[in-house]
Formats: structure tokens, sequence, C-alpha cells
């Protein structure tokens, strides 16, 4: 294969997968009878831990994560099929969802016995999560540009800066960061290294960052002195870049990445009804038509995942186009669903209210899991084009 070539093989679901699906949607509803969780329009920027020990139980939660480090041993696609059914249906996964989209796969690929069987059984029951720590301030997209540094000192490290943008990190009880390490000012991808931080630490400060929707998901974490012990670098020392296009294509693959407005797109079809106009059925075709191309390109990385292969282009090449397709559809919705019928719905419709928020956090979709611009050099790098 050329440096050129890059694939999206159709993905052979389990044998399994029609059951698998009917599983996840009873654990669904008893959850919801019990009052653990409602859908609603804020259910990607929630999280409960009920929710997610009682997904933990059920062994949904580090599934193809050797057992003996409190995973379950089955194929990345059995993973995919049980996140497409929680994403659908505005299941709360914020308690767990890092460690397992991507923290979790990142120690069991890179780290040290220790944290893999002492870290990773927290993670997979669902006790404990854990936020991601890249970002910083004045750095923009350029993690090559982080200045937080981590010291050598007697038995660990000595960590002063700070990291923006970080997601949930005021409920999470790890922090997967990116730090600087070595000192070769002839590369700025060299010395950078990753530690596992536990949040609860001396001279861990963690200060809110409100978004335009008003809502606490983002976060400043600003390290003073904070001592992190030799048994919490992950992998080599100033060697975590080499980390991050596996780690990336992990998290910019998964289903999240286009299914963060499904629910919007399943009311506006409820709202328009069984006799839509021809400018209604034409969009709402279009849509669904993108949204399965979108399924069937990330399920074939997902297969390739379970293959053991590093499919980073085609990550970012889904990435990409499921944040356009995501921040384009509530923008349509508006247009199909009339004015005056949206302002005459009561207080509180589940339709209204998604929209709204699908309005108001469309601009971030394309600066989360990293910029359209960053996606799209990367993948001219890794198409031999730059």
């Amino acid at each position: 294969m050329s440096s050129t070539d890059f694939r999206f093989e159709p993905a052979k679901m389990p044998a399994n997968t029609a059951e698998l699906r009917r599983e996840v949607r009873e654990f669904l509803d008893e959850m919801q009878k019990k009052g653990v969780y409602k859908p609603s329009a804020h259910n990607w920027s929630e999280g409960s831990r009920e929710f997610s020990l009682a997904l933990g139980k059920r062994g949904w939660i580090g599934m193809i994560w050797p057992k003996r480090y409190g995973g379950h041993e089955r194929s990345a696609l059995e993973r995919y099929v049980v996140t497409e059914e929680l994403l659908a249906n505005g299941a709360p996964l914020r308690c767990h969802w890092s460690a397992d989209r991507q923290n979790g796969p990142l120690i069991l690929q890179f780290g040290n016995e220790w944290q893999k069987q002492t870290i990773l059984p927290r993670f997979a029951s669902g006790e404990a999560s854990c936020a991601i720590g890249l970002s910083e301030p004045d750095s923009g997209s350029d993690l090559a540009a982080i200045r937080t540094r981590a010291v050598k000192v007697e038995g660990g490290w000595k960590v002063n800066g700070a990291k923006i943008w970080t997601s949930f990190a005021h409920f999470s009880n790890y922090l997967a960061v990116l730090l600087r390490t070595g000192t070769q000012p002839e590369s700025r991808h060299a010395g950078v290294s990753r530690f596992l931080v536990d949040l609860s630490w001396p001279g861990i400060t963690i200060r809110p960052v409100i978004n335009m929707a008003g809502e606490h998901d983002f976060n400043h974490v600003i390290f003073d002195d904070v001592f992190v012990p030799d048994n919490m670098v992950i992998g080599e020392v100033d060697g975590a870049w080499k980390q991050l296009g596996q780690e990336l294509a992990h998290e910019r693959s998964a289903p999240d990445r286009w299914t963060y407005e499904l629910h919007v797109l399943r009311l506006l079809i409820d709202r328009v009804g069984k006799n839509p106009s021809a400018v209604q059925a034409q969009a709402i075709g279009r849509m669904v038509s993108h949204l399965w191309t979108l399924k069937n390109m990330s399920a074939s990385i997902a297969g390739m995942l379970d293959r053991g292969l590093n499919p980073g282009v085609e990550a970012s090449i889904v990435k990409d186009l499921g944040t356009h397709y995501e921040q384009e559809m509530p923008h349509i919705a508006r247009t199909l669903v009339d004015e005056g019928l949206r302002a005459a719905l009561p207080e509180g419709d589940l339709f209204n209210e998604s929209l709204h928020l699908a309005l108001l956090m469309a601009p971030s979709l394309t600066i989360k899991g990293g910029t359209r611009e960053i996606l799209r050099n990367a993948i001219a790098r890794g198409l031999g084009l730059r």
C-alpha cells in the first residue's frame, strides 16, 4: 500500500449484533424506569455515577480489555454496537466516557503493569473517571506548543503550569496529562511525556469555564508544584508524541463524532410527521444518507482497530466529515420546521430545547478533538501530499 492510500473496508459486524442491541435497549429502559436518567437535550454533557456503575456491572465498559485488567475480551465491533445504542438513546456517559474510549486503551498499550492492574479495573467497573489534559492557554490547537512542565525530582516529578478546555475534570478522579519533560529546542515534538495524575493531589486547582450555552463542562486546571510519582508516567519519558496518533484514532473515529446531534434528527422526523413536503423529504433523506455513510466509515475504523491497525488518517477523515455534518444538521432542522410553529410549542418542548442547544454548541464541534485545519493537515501528511 502506497503512502497516498487510505481505505474504508466494510466491517463485518458480529453475529450477535441484534441480540446485543436488544440487551442494551432493555438495560436503558430499565435505567429510565428506575429514574436513573431520562432522555434530554443535555444528556451528552451529563454524567451519572450510578449509571456508569450499572453499565460496568453489565460488562459494557472496558469491553475489549483483557480480563486480568478488569476487561471482558470482547471485540471492538461489539463495543461499537453498545456505544451506538448508548449514544442514540441519550444515556449519561460522562462519568466513564473518556476512560473507556481513550485513556484506558492508552494505559493498556503504553502503561506499566501497576497502572494496568490498579487503574484499569477501576475504569472498567465505572468506579473511576479520567479526563484528558492536552490543550493549554495561549497554545491554540498546537499540542507541540505546550509549556506545562514536569521536572525530575527524587521519586517522581514536580509539575507546574496549566491546562484549559479540560472537559469534565471537575468530576473526574484522574487526568491523563501531556507535559513537557525534555529540553530539546530543535524538536517541539521531542521531550513530551504522558502522566496519570490523581486530581485530588495537593497543588491542583480546577476552575470552571462556562460555555456559551451556560453549561459547565470545560475547566482550567492549574498545577502548582504538584508531585507526581514515577509509577504514574505512562510509557517512555520524552516519548509521548508517538502515543498520540493511536489515541486520537480512538477519539476521532468514535460514534460520538456523528451522533452528537442524532436526537435532533429523530425529533425533527417526529415533528415533520408522516406527510413531509418535498423540501422536507429531500433534506431529511440527505441527512439520513450522510448519517448512514458516516456510520459505515466509523464502523470500518472499529474493524481496523480490532485487527491492531492504526487508522489515523481514516479517523481524521471521519472526524472532519462528522463534525461538519453535525454543525449543518441543526441549521437545516431550523429551516424545515416553521418558525411560528416552533414559537407556539410549549416551554420545555424537547425538540425546541434540543434544537436551541444544538445551535449554541455547533461552533465548538470543529474544535473539539482537533480543529478542521489541524485535521486536514494531518490527512495531507498521512496521504503524502505535504
